[in-house]
């Protein structure tokens, strides 16, 4: 193993006397306390100049910005490099402060920033290398057009900084000014191709699947491992793509479906090693939202076969984490006169610190994006001698290269990256914690035993360079459906699914992205063996296999994070697909809506994207009825799910008890049969609470469920509720004397399924009476399952409660639930606050794009005491959406604020 040269990390007390500094920096500058004229200047000298003139160096010729409402603006220029240069000179004005926090995330810099406590986040991305890739993209891979708009608006935002410090650029820069001497250094090209490596790795697929069914064998048998994690449910949960359009060969890659020898190791002593890995990860900051079942998209595309309109109507809602400002950025960039030297006419949603628009509309094509899953992570197990490796029977001297990373308040710390083949970055040298994973790995060894156990590599496809950025553009101006197929085979990573529709009729669908293809015998679900070649990735799927769709005859298309295509696929894309609980749904409704030759419109899309109905509610409730509640106050609470439609609305009483009552059935059934690595600390379970002779306390005592061990922090792998979970309960409800029907909780053990649901609805009963009092009548589901908005980095963690108060807003009560259509996940392990959303909701109309519809979860403006900081989310958690203009007289109508950039 190389030296660990990090040193220890820096003491709390310093931290803290930062962090003070940075209390009364932000207290001044928004005018608490004083409030003197400084104080309101400092606070509005980050808000952009949104009317009258500005010169913009570089410009060949006038760009008009206007603003409506909602402070979203809409760019006009003459040339494809003014409309560049205006978007990052205008993303900068609103959201630096964002930009420059991703930014060093992707390089691993964010130490940089905000001191020590980001050492241990920098250590794994320096590791991981994504900065590197992205240098490499930039140097080697994307076109000369591309470069060139991106340069563009790399100058754009550069010349926002050269007339803008500190304060007038976000008052979060006057306390890491003060704090720790803190100043941004000149936006570069790099810094917005590296975005896209933070993307890839919250979207990145089944790892942490890998890395929990790996720990599961010390405790647990294969079976009872397959059994938590079910086969997709093909014959409930239909596909993207029935049939699974395909063009080109492939008979060099292995198919789906045949044997394959992978198996899980046998029970070992590996688990307190791949769980210092499972902490790292889980420690990451996810900039887009944590990773799980049940997280994803959703977006649908219905034919003007079957609309109002005549024409298509799409909708797209990504499920990503809810935070302060939203990741998504709105915005138009409209050449005044659409030509091939100026081919942009397109609006949506964008990445401040990214050029182009992600997910929108031009003048002829619309589409969306959701999450594949695709399995593009492999764990595999290094033998480790000195700086070697051993593959093949030989010993192979790893790549080196040395890392410094520099510590606001603090000296720097280097630490030492070893690369094996193929670009496989050693993780388990990113920390002292990690310093001894994998000395008994859970993997079949078929030589010697090894002492000194394994070291971890990473093979991602996300580290081969790719051309996403060029995929960007491209499909911005892309004029019909394989135009639009052309451009999504440039998007390396991460994996998407995208829906399409046109100005024409038509509607599509393409599966995108880099996939490997393993070789027979190793199917990517557990760690594999570094020593062996025949372990190692042969090639990736040809993009000209990659499932599409056309015009499919049922007239509409769903895509929601369920299985691509059907079983027959000749492919393997993954194992750990999301199980098709919200697709199967939206496709039900979308049926339903046609039965009797019915037509869509814009308000039944709008409407499906709230729907918020309880899909294991469905299932769960018909045996939680059957159950002989004798205790009068759990009866009461019983008698809430009788009648009850399924809804999960903000108001329900009905849906606050039923999801307390599934959070505790999941811990009674599976929580306490983890392996303890795969638990929280001292295993922590709600119990009844018992008095002094062993009798379970009744409500009238005031008390309620304890904790055992007083923490709240679940580990991914316990329950976390999402659809995986809903399948795993479905296949063992008939069997009313499974093994997982069994548990010991002090006081009333449970033998079979009615004995522990019994003991679940009591459990839940004595949860809620402790959370919103005794009396049902005041119960609501939405002061449970309640969202709170957080400044992506000082409104979080352990910063002190004034910081959090200034910056964070909230929290709000919200409707919808773990994998319903109105997607506010929660995960059961934890509680019930809201971990993920529908990060901002369109709806596309191809017969009048001024009917579009938009809405973004928080605003336009990442400066905290700006009018657009937060000033669509009341809307969002309404349902509302506001009209999305496009046309030049409908942007005119609805701007407010007009602002030329001059050369």
């Amino acid at each position: 193993m190389p030296a660990n040269t990090s040193g220890p990390p820096a003491k709390k007390k310093g931290r803290r006397a930062r962090l003070l500094v940075i209390v009364v920096v932000l207290l001044l500058v928004s005018g608490i306390g004083y409030g003197s004229y400084w104080t309101v200047s400092t606070v509005r000298a980050s808000f952009p100049q949104t009317t009258g003139t500005l010169q913009l160096k570089g410009l060949a010729g006038p760009v008009r910005v206007d603003r409506d409402a909602q402070g979203i603006p809409q760019i006009y220029a003459d040339s494809t490099a003014d409309l560049f240069r205006a978007q990052g000179y205008v993303q900068a004005q609103d959201r630096f402060y964002e930009m420059d926090v991703r930014r060093h995330f992707t390089a691993g810099r964010l130490s940089e920033m905000f001191g020590s406590s980001d050492v241990d986040n920098d250590a794994f991305i320096r590791t991981l290398g994504m900065r590197q890739v992205a240098q490499q993209e930039w140097d080697t891979q994307l076109s000369a057009e591309t470069k060139a708009n991106v340069r563009a608006y790399t100058d754009g935002v550069n010349a926002y900084l050269s007339g803008h410090h500190g304060a007038a650029l976000s008052m979060e820069y006057t306390a890491l000014d003060l704090s720790n001497g803190y100043k941004p250094e000149p936006w570069t090209p790099v810094d917005s191709v590296s975005w896209l490596k933070a993307m890839a790795w919250d979207l990145r697929g089944n790892m942490q699947d890998e890395i929990d069914r790996a720990l599961m064998t010390s405790r647990l048998s294969t079976a009872q491992i397959e059994q938590l994690y079910p086969a997709y449910p093909y014959d409930r949960n239909q596909p993207i793509v029935d049939g699974g359009t395909v063009a080109g060969g492939g008979k060099d890659f292995v198919p789906q479906g045949g044997t394959s020898t992978a198996s899980a190791p046998g029970t070992n002593s590996a688990s307190g090693q791949l769980s210092a890995l499972a902490k790292t990860v889980d420690n990451m900051p996810a900039l887009l939202g944590p990773t799980g079942n049940g997280i994803g998209s959703n977006a649908w595309v219905v034919s003007g076969k079957y609309t109002t309109t005549g024409k298509p109507l799409l909708a797209n809602d990504p499920h990503l984490a809810p935070q302060l400002p939203s990741v998504w950025y709105q915005m138009g960039l409209h050449c005044r006169t659409v030509s091939a030297s100026c081919p942009y006419d397109v609006t949506g949603y964008t990445f401040a610190g990214m050029p182009g628009v992600v997910i929108g509309h031009n003048q002829n094509i619309a589409w969306g994006l959701t999450n594949m899953g695709a399995d593009t992570t492999d764990l595999y197990l290094e033998k480790v001698t000195g700086n070697s490796y051993l593959f093949d029977g030989k010993q192979v001297p790893f790549t080196t290269r040395q890392e410094t990373i520099k510590v606001a308040g603090g000296g720097s710390r280097t630490i030492t990256v070893r690369v094996a083949n193929n670009g496989m970055p050693v993780i388990s040298d990113v920390s002292d914690e990690m310093a001894n994973v994998g000395q008994e790995a859970p993997v079949t060894d078929p030589a010697p035993d090894r002492r000194g156990g394994y070291a971890v590599a990473l093979r991602w496809s996300a580290l081969t360079p790719g051309k996403t950025m060029d995929a960007v553009f491209a499909v911005d101006k892309a004029a019909d459906f394989d135009q639009f197929r052309a451009a999504a085979a440039d998007f390396s990573a991460p994996a998407q699914n995208l829906v399409y529709a046109d100005t024409k009729g038509h509607i599509g669908y393409q599966a995108t992205g880099q996939i490997p293809v393993r070789a027979k015998g190793f199917d990517g679900r557990w760690p594999a063996p570094g020593w062996d070649s025949r372990a190692q990735w042969t090639g990736w799927v040809p993009r000209t296999a990659l499932p599409y769709e056309e015009d499919p005859k049922r007239g509409y298309i769903v895509t929601a994070n369920q299985a691509v295509a059907a079983k027959d696929y000749p492919y393997e894309i993954t194992d750990d697909w999301g199980y098709g609980t919200r697709s199967q749904r939206i496709n039900d409704l979308i049926q339903s809506k046609l039965t009797g030759g019915g037509k869509i419109s814009m308000d039944d899309m709008q409407s499906m994207q709230m729907d918020n109905s309880s899909e294991i509610a469905k299932l769960l409730v018909p045996y939680l009825l059957k159950i002989n509640v004798t205790d009068p106050y759990v009866r009461q609470a019983q008698q809430l799910l009788e009648g009850w439609d399924f809804s999960q609305s903000s108001d329900s009483a009905a849906a606050a008890y039923f999801n307390a009552v599934w959070r505790n059935t999941l811990k009674l059934a599976f929580g306490n049969k983890m392996p303890k690595e795969l638990r929280p600390k001292g295993q922590c379970l709600w119990v009844t609470p018992v008095n002094d002779s062993g009798q379970a306390n009744n409500l009238g005592s005031g008390q309620h469920l304890v904790n055992e061990c007083g923490q709240r922090d679940p580990s991914q792998a316990q329950p976390d509720g999402g659809d995986r979970w809903f399948e795993v309960v479905r296949e063992v409800l008939p069997n009313a004397d499974s093994p997982w029907w069994t548990s010991t909780t002090k006081g009333e053990p449970a033998h079979n399924r009615d004995e522990l649901l019994a003991q679940a609805m009591k459990d839940a009963r004595f949860e809620l009476t402790a959370k919103l009092g005794k009396n049902i009548d005041t119960w609501s589901w939405g002061r449970l399952h309640k969202m709170e908005l957080r400044n992506q980095t000082l409104g979080s963690g352990d910063n002190p409660a004034l910081v959090k108060w200034l910056l964070n807003r909230g929290p709000w009560q919200l409707s919808g639930g773990e994998a319903a259509v109105d997607a506010s996940g929660w995960n059961a392990a934890g509680g019930f606050d809201v971990v993920w959303v529908p990060s901002m909701r369109m709806i596309v109309n191809l017969d009048d794009f001024d009917r579009s519809r938009w809405i973004n979860l928080t605003g336009a403006s990442g400066h905290a005491y700006s009018a657009h900081y937060t000033d669509q989310t009341n809307m969002w958690v309404n349902g509302q959406l506001l009209q999305w203009s496009y046309t030049g007289g409908a942007v005119d109508k609805g701007t407010k604020d007009k602002l030329t950039l001059t050369p």
